[in-house]
């Protein structure tokens, strides 16, 4: 198994995973600053878009660290790490997979990029106001599940926190989430996990 990496990236959450699985594992480390990833052979054998991560498994290559999280919660099932398949928790383990990427994750994108990424000239502030917004209401309803629990999808810890707790520390690092103790809390407890300190580490 073989990780393509860089810090502070979306690949952080495939190899808190795996620290998690404690599984053997290459961390290939893609220097984005010297431009690595743009090169020819990383561009045709590893990811076709030039990002980081992809997971390398059993002969294949493929992309999207969300579609890297579920696989290998799948690919050990022993280690506990994705509810029972057909329970109701695999159901909602599902369902905030998918919120997590596709409900609270964009409008953080959005708002960086109308702050801080786009030329000044090409920024918007209107559509930076809209992402604070969108982001603010996923975050009411992530709140309204995380009270009273520990983990978001079930009894335990799955693939789901590990995705959703980044999601959270990225925001946080964006000052979204002050008004959010119960998400911050979550979120902190997540990231103080071992494994996650050793994904994290650099």
């Amino acid at each position: 198994m073989k990780l393509y990496y860089a810090p502070r990236t979306r690949s952080t959450r495939p190899r808190w995973l795996l620290e998690e699985l404690g599984v053997p594992y290459e961390l290939v480390r893609v220097d984005l600053a010297q431009g690595a990833h743009k090169q020819p052979d990383y561009l045709q054998h590893v990811h076709p878009l030039g990002l980081v991560p992809a997971l390398e498994d059993g002969g294949q290559v493929f992309m999207e660290s969300t579609a890297h999280l579920l696989h290998l919660a799948d690919r050990f099932p022993r280690k506990g790490l994705a509810p029972e398949p057909g329970s109701p928790e695999r159901a909602a383990y599902y369902q905030w997979m998918a919120f997590a990427m596709t409900t609270l994750e964009p409008p953080l994108e959005a708002f960086l990029e109308h702050t801080q990424s786009l030329p000044e000239a090409q920024r918007v502030p209107a559509l930076a106001e809209r992402a604070v917004q969108r982001f603010t209401d996923a975050a009411r309803v992530l709140d309204a599940r995380l009270e009273g629990r520990e983990f978001v999808a079930g009894s335990r810890f799955s693939a789901a926190d590990v995705l959703v707790a980044s999601i959270l520390a990225w925001a946080g690092s964006l000052g979204r989430t002050k008004d959010f103790p119960g998400l911050q809390a979550y979120a902190r407890r997540q990231l103080a996990r071992p494994a996650a300190q050793r994904a994290r580490a650099d």
